[in-house]
């Protein structure tokens, strides 16, 4: 084959899937209908591979190339096995797991048959053979029961199959190639957009050599390096030179994905052609009053799959960048769902900004891109990386509680004695081990095994309800429950060392019996294996070896500290030595210490503060202690504007407590949470924020979770405390402090209230642009800060 000739390559699932697809999205029916449910099946493929004879081949990979005048077009993939009959002729067996009982299935799914086709008709051509047949195996997964259809097609017939199915994915092949070629001719004229700050140029070729070389890097980025534009930048060329073709910008928070789109945006200003897409959340996107996804409910879900190919196409051939509006416009014009229409742009697009579950969860990544195992030619550019430890421990958890199976109960009565008589069951295990569990504690479970077996036979029951034409009463309660049901019996699968099973009392009252992620790294480590190379990056990654023992298991993975910016002499960095939030010395007394010292620091220079604390408790005794000392001055002149987050704020009042930074002409003190809304993704630039005051060391509240990840870690050789306390708290400590100096013309003052800010095992854990750091005391904070603000050696320029 000329390897200056133009190749393309498509899965047979993903060719099959694509083409075939028609009627309507209907969540009515469970899984047992979704292409979804054959992922899941592996351990089905490899036992009945495993019952075979040795005449049976499994896991056979096949590969067919098109030769066209402008592009090879290779459709590859694994038939699950292809065995001879006692007359020797040939047979694809094509092999799937499914939830749904198989007395209802009267004939094999035609996206099914189709990729066994695809199988027959490689097979066939490679070995010149005349016929071959095709058999279609679906075992259900809870029951392992099994049932075949067989068909045997002539070679003339697959041939003519096979031709027709190419013929409709011409067009999208056609487009690809053309696309494509666009897009490499852009990307070598591409040029960096800015001047290179000090230490960028070395920080993009960094990044760069890491794609180059398929490897993972660990990059701590303070403020101010450009860490978007340096990330985004060595990728595009990257993908310019062949090493990558599609590029995930993968985040969790709006305002961090909002920078990354701006960035992808400038570039192709710059010249750069791309298909850029932010996929947004399905409630977002809705538009129905409610998100009922079925077609008695949503008219865009009546036929949306006769319609969707078009629908794509239209968009890819006018647009480049594709926002929210223009998916809305587009599901509107064509009648498709706007959620699923996004998922299917992407696919077509080389740049996606999303949140991280569409790659790492296992209940919402896009299976198209992740679904069949084969690894991409993707590049995933995580910020924000800090994050991703307890985001990935929550996607790899499950949790079950005894009240949801005595509502199941309620809701089911008129419908199964049987699946009352399973859910007691479940109820009554639950009941046992709750009688167990101490008061305030927990109880760790070796081995559930028996429990696992009642919640199968349940869920295989509930599918079978599920499919029969039966009106029911809470239909949605019901179909809830059996997902989360769903949910907790596959990651079940998962849990392994890795793992700790327990139950507890929560504070609602509530009993679960939980599966807790405690280490998610092999999890993360098979989503990053599908990727060519991944950047992890985040302003906050200290200690370094914490992120990258918990975010990957490779031992050869790289990590780099880019050269700060910013000039230390920009900020008073000054640590209280006087004062504590340690829960058992917390009283009056400390809060107005802690209160008096806002007020020194805040009367001696006018402008905008942020306080942030470690709990919403906390905040408010400070706040009551701070209004005191206020009240008590009686200086109107001199007043002070005070604003106090409140718990789950929407996004409409996040926006105005943020707008009140543009008022001039006063002092305003905000009173935040740390890791809260306003701790981390917040950018308020110059004038518009000139202190942050940090109170306490940020380590997370003492629960039944933080001690078992404590116990995790000091029995696996490791400092308890660090990993379940320490570390998570430094972590919002620095993203809090991060919050003041953002460009080169920011001053400002930050202030860390808490004496044990000044024990060796904190200071380890500063970056090291925090080398030029005060002590001070309630008394001497304002006269630091006084001689910091009339510091004239500080040259803007």
């Amino acid at each position: 084959m000329d390897s200056t000739r133009t190749e393309l390559h498509i899965s047979v699932r993903n060719l099959v899937e694509f083409i075939f697809r028609e009627g309507d999205i209907d969540n009515r029916q469970g899984r047992m209908q979704s292409p979804d449910a054959m992922l899941e099946g592996s351990r089905i493929h490899r036992k009945i591979q495993g019952e075979q004879d040795e005449t049976y081949m499994a896991e056979v990979p096949l590969k067919y190339t098109i030769t066209g005048e402008q592009y090879d077009l290779t459709v590859e993939g694994r038939a699950d096995g292809i065995f001879p009959d006692a007359d020797g002729h040939m047979w694809i067996d094509e092999i799937k797991g499914v939830y749904r009982r198989l007395e209802y299935l009267e004939e094999p799914v035609y996206v099914h048959k189709a990729q066994a086709m695809c199988y027959a008709y490689i097979f066939a051509v490679q070995n010149e053979l005349s016929s071959m047949g095709v058999q279609m195996t679906y075992c259900n997964l809870d029951t392992q029961e099994k049932k075949q259809f067989r068909e045997r097609f002539t070679m003339e017939e697959l041939q003519e199959w096979f031709l027709r199915l190419m013929e409709s994915y011409r067009r999208w092949a056609d487009f690809s190639v053309e696309w494509k070629r666009l897009r490499q001719e852009s990307i070598h004229q591409l040029v960096f957009p800015y001047e290179y700050r000090e230490g960028q140029k070395a920080l993009i070729t960094d990044v760069y050599r890491t794609i180059a070389r398929n490897k993972i890097l660990f990059l701590q980025a303070p403020t101010g390096v450009g860490k978007t534009i340096s990330t985004i930048f060595p990728a595009v060329k990257a993908v310019g030179e062949g090493m990558g073709d599609r590029i995930f910008y993968l985040t969790a928070k709006t305002i961090t994905a909002t920078v990354a789109k701006e960035t992808f945006s400038l570039l192709m200003e710059r010249g750069y052609r791309a298909k850029m897409i932010q996929l947004t959340a399905k409630e977002k996107l809705c538009m129905c009053e409610e998100m009922d996804c079925n077609p008695q409910h949503c008219p865009y879900a009546k036929g949306h799959y006769d319609r969707v190919n078009d629908a794509v196409y239209d968009i890819l051939q006018n647009r480049d960048k594709i926002e929210r509006e223009d998916i809305l416009a587009q599901a509107e014009k064509f009648q498709v769902c706007p959620f699923e229409l996004s998922l299917d742009i992407a696919s077509w697009s080389d740049d996606i900004v999303c949140d991280y579950n569409y790659v790492f969860d296992p209940t919402a990544y896009l299976k198209r891109f992740f679904g069949d195992g084969v690894k991409g030619d993707y590049l995933f550019l995580v910020d924000e990386a800090h994050n991703l430890v307890e985001r990935s421990r929550s996607m790899y958890s499950a949790i079950l509680y005894k009240e949801e199976f005595l509502e199941a109960k309620k809701l089911l009565k008129p419908y199964s004695k049987r699946l009352q008589t399973l859910l007691d069951k479940c109820n009554k295990t639950m009941l046992a081990w709750k009688r167990q569990v101490p008061e305030n504690g927990y109880q760790i479970h070796e081995e559930i095994g028996v429990f696992y077996y009642q919640l199968l036979r349940t869920a295989g029951e509930l599918e079978e309800l599920l499919q029969k034409p039966v009106e029911l009463a809470g239909r949605r309660e019901i179909l809830d429950f059996y997902y989360h049901l769903r949910s907790f019996l596959n990651i079940y699968d998962w849990t392994d060392e890795h793992y700790v099973i327990y139950s507890e009392i929560a504070e609602d009252g509530r009993f679960g019996l939980k599966l807790f992620c405690v280490d998610p790294s092999e999890n993360l480590q098979r989503c990053l294996d599908k990727a060519r190379a991944t950047i992890f990056f985040s302003a906050t990654f200290l200690p370094i070896n914490y992120y990258k023992s918990l975010l990957s298991t490779n031992e050869d993975n790289y990590a780099i500290y880019a050269q700060p910016v910013f000039s230390q002499r920009q900020r008073l960095l000054a640590f209280g030595r006087d004062v504590s939030t340690k829960y058992t010395l917390r009283n009056r007394q400390q809060f107005l210490r802690i209160a008096q010292y806002i007020r020194n620091t805040v009367k001696v220079k006018q402008g905008n503060y942020m306080v942030f604390f470690p709990s919403y408790k906390l905040m408010e005794q400070v706040y009551e202690a701070f209004m005191e000392l206020e009240d008590k001055s009686g200086d109107c002149a001199d007043e002070v504007y005070c604003l106090i987050q409140k718990n789950g704020m929407k996004e409409q009042e996040r926006e105005a407590f943020l707008q009140e930074f543009d008022v001039c002409g006063r002092t305003l003190v905000a009173f935040c949470v740390m890791g809260g809304i306003f701790g981390e993704g917040v950018d308020l630039k110059e004038d518009r924020l000139i202190g942050a005051i940090v109170v306490g060391t940020g380590l997370p509240q003492v629960s039944n979770e933080r001690t078992i990840l404590k116990e995790y870690y000091d029995e696996h050789e490791q400092n308890g405390f660090d990993y379940a306390y320490r570390y998570p708290g430094i972590n919002k400590v620095l993203q809090a402090a991060g919050r003041v100096i953002r460009t080169t013309e920011d001053r400002g003052v930050i202030l860390l209230l808490d004496e044990r800010f000044l024990q060796r095992e904190y200071e380890n854990l500063y970056p090291r642009e925090w080398s030029r750091r005060q002590i001070c005391t309630v008394d001497t904070i304002g006269r630091m800060a006084q001689k910091f603000w009339e510091d004239d050696s500080y040259d803007k320029s």
